[in-house]
């Protein structure tokens, strides 16, 4: 845990090449509160190795800054593409590797398990999930774009579905 804070800091990370969203919140006896959210983005046409070096480099960056105690990313879900899930498995490896490299426990979730812990029915839309995610955070507005929303869901999963870990954490 990070000295002088109220709680456990965790970063939500949804994969991607094109776009890793990103949000990092801290939990506290009295709920959550957001510490930034965003998105990591790569131009298309740049050769995939540039992508993943900036990626990589990003992530170290946001590990830095927000010094969390847990990172939860999603795990791969593989669609009828497998030219793009390879592609997300290769950003998903460098999002890992930077997480170990800085000593930061990850937890994985599905897309099933991150809407049963946000909106309570694993197969509610994506609107839906977006929406409790700008209530239980108490947004202004909704965050842009889906993937940073997806990603501070994953974050609001960890601290839900992680109870007991995270109050090892305080002890």
């Amino acid at each position: 845990m990070r000295k002088g804070s109220g709680g456990t800091v965790i970063l939500g990370i949804d994969p991607g090449l094109a776009i890793v969203g990103w949000g990092a919140i801290e939990t506290t006896p009295r709920g959550y509160r957001v510490l930034g959210y965003g998105s990591i983005t790569t131009p298309a046409h740049t050769p995939t190795e540039d992508r993943l070096a900036t990626i990589y480099a990003d992530m170290n960056e946001l590990l830095r800054r927000f010094r969390p105690d847990a990172i939860s990313v999603e795990e791969l879900f593989w669609n009828t593409n497998q030219t793009t899930g390879i592609r997300v498995a290769e950003a998903r490896g460098v999002i890992l590797l930077a997480a170990r490299q800085n000593l930061v426990s990850v937890y994985e979730y599905t897309p099933l398990q991150v809407k049963q812990a946000v909106v309570g029915y694993g197969r509610a839309e994506k609107k839906q999930v977006i929406s409790m995610v700008t209530t239980l955070l108490e947004l202004k507005a909704a965050p842009k774009p889906d993937d940073t929303a997806d990603a501070l869901a994953l974050a609001i999963c960890h601290s839900n579905c992680a109870g007991s870990a995270l109050s090892a954490l305080h002890r």
